[in-house]
């Protein structure tokens, strides 16, 4: 598989990973507040949460799911009394100073506020000051207790960070018809006219260390309306807040922000972005030119990476991804051909089924092409020419199944492996080195991959062949097997050899 000259634009910095370090002082004021203010912190925030709930349960009697709220003095009065009490509660917590700038439209002109960056579940501060719907999962309504609040939950929090009475645009993540649905219930509010409240959106989709803006989901761009970006930055001395797929838990992170003397949010609202008749028509142009326009008000950098990168990103293990830029490039064009990573769980064993009757034919493009049932397109050729080998315009689809399998289960590299094998194995079960190599290049992302290291763990002459149990328990045995037995580009080391030598043959970067 063909590697990009240079990586994506802004991965300098994982997005999906935040690392806290302390000072020896930091430490003992956090000891010192763990057993003074935490405590009370803590019990004055669980108050005014529980104190929200018979407002937000009474403002939700009677409610339909089809029709907006009608205003009467009631209900603004529950709103009013919604709002004190969670600014006292992030008073209680520490956040003392919430600064705003700008002006936030009124629903009738902007029905939609696109907000990031997503770093955190206190990403909640804006949501209980405008008292917005949000997007938010499914599966949060069943949440006990806090599910009884109906629509008053955020997008990917859990319990302690339930907090205010809104309308929420409810998905469920994992099926492709919910995520249909929600865009289109996204239109038909933004298209109200103002009756429904305003949607504040995070179309980043997750939570990153705030290091660079994601790419942007297009569903709050869609209905092709006119949108006011919202900026969120946390100006502490310590980040205290940053919830990523990798750092600090849930719990750990509201403990540590609890105990810290002063946390601050500001809150910008930026000028109104009136979309160009272009924008209207492609809402992936309207998402990116406003993620460029937010990224200079943050004064961060674009990537080019996406939710559905997360996983690739975060590989680790014995088969851990070592170069990522030719994988996330893939899985990139896999999303423009529609064949997103995370979704469709079965499409590797499907399409290895299929690859297996081919019996290791090579095929060209419109081949290639029929054989995924999809037309001839830029972005197929450019698939294509991710696995060309030969420079006869041909490639061999069980490297482009392999690479599927790689960026649809990255936290599953055993069951990439063994789907590997299963195509390339013979009668006796075993596979040439020639061949094991090629998948190991796509599966870890790296080039020139030599196996001398690997026969000698084997005790295997070097023209044996390798059956999937064999490597598997080597794999299952060495933690850090494709440093210690494998040498690649820029990676020309066998911690084998170095084994035989009373070496581990990996060092603590690894």
């Amino acid at each position: 598989m063909k590697t990009s000259s240079s990586p994506p634009a802004g991965t300098d910095r994982n997005p999906f990973v935040h690392e806290l370090k302390f000072s020896m002082t930091d430490k003992i004021k956090i000891g010192v507040m763990s057993v003074t203010v935490f405590p009370v912190r803590l019990l004055l925030v669980s108050f005014f949460m529980l104190l929200a709930w018979p407002f937000a349960f009474t403002a939700s009697l009677g409610r339909s799911e089809l029709v907006p709220d009608p205003q009467s003095w009631w209900r603004r009065i529950i709103d009013l009394c919604l709002r004190v009490i969670m600014r006292a509660m992030w008073f209680c917590g520490g956040f003392h100073w919430i600064k705003v700038k700008g002006e936030r439209a009124p629903p009738s002109e902007v029905p939609i506020l696109t907000v990031a960056p997503h770093s955190s579940y206190f990403d909640a501060i804006p949501v209980t000051m405008t008292m917005c719907s949000i997007v938010t999962k499914l599966e949060s309504r069943s949440i006990p207790v806090w599910g009884s609040f109906l629509k008053c939950i955020s997008s990917s929090w859990p319990p302690p960070a339930l907090i205010s009475y809104i309308r929420p645009v409810l998905v469920f993540r994992s099926d492709q018809s919910s995520r249909r649905k929600t865009v289109e219930e996204i239109k038909r509010r933004a298209q109200s006219g103002g009756k429904w409240p305003q949607i504040m959106i995070f179309p980043e989709g997750t939570c990153t260390n705030r290091s660079a803006l994601i790419l942007f989901k297009a569903g709050a761009f869609i209905p092709g309306l006119p949108v006011q970006p919202v900026v969120l930055r946390y100006p502490n001395k310590l980040d205290t807040v940053s919830w990523t797929w990798r750092g600090p838990g849930a719990f750990k992170i509201l403990w540590l922000t609890l105990c810290q003397p002063h946390n601050s949010v500001e809150i910008e609202y930026l000028p109104i972005y009136h979309p160009s008749v272009k924008e209207r028509e492609n809402p992936a142009l309207f998402a990116s030119n406003v993620r460029k326009l937010m990224a200079e008000a943050l004064e961060v950098p674009l990537t080019d990476l996406s939710f559905d990168d997360r996983d690739i990103i975060l590989s680790h293990g014995p088969l851990r991804i070592h170069d990522r830029t030719s994988l996330l490039h893939f899985n990139q064009l896999l999303g423009q051909l529609g064949l997103k990573s995370g979704s469709g769980g079965d499409r590797p064993q499907e399409e290895a089924r299929r690859a297996a009757k081919l019996q290791g034919d090579r095929l060209g493009l419109e081949d290639f092409a029929q054989f995924l049932s999809l037309p001839v397109t830029d972005t197929l050729r450019r698939v294509h020419m991710l696995f060309h080998q030969d420079g006869d315009g041909k490639i061999d689809v069980r490297h482009y199944v392999t690479a599927l399998s790689t960026v649809k289960r990255p936290h599953k590299p055993l069951d990439t492996l063994k789907l590997a094998f299963q195509l390339y194995e013979d009668d006796s079960g075993g596979v040439t080195g020639d061949d094991l190599a090629a998948i190991l290049e796509i599966m870890l992302g790296v080039k020139e991959v030599e196996l001398f290291p690997l026969f000698l763990e084997l005790e295997a002459q070097h023209t044996a062949k390798i059956t999937y149990d064999e490597l598997q328990r080597l794999v299952e045995k060495r933690p850090h097997f494709s440093v210690d037995c494998l040498s690649f580009k820029d990676h020309p080391r066998g911690g084998c050899i170095g084994r035989l030598n009373g070496c581990n043959g990996h060092n603590k970067d690894d």
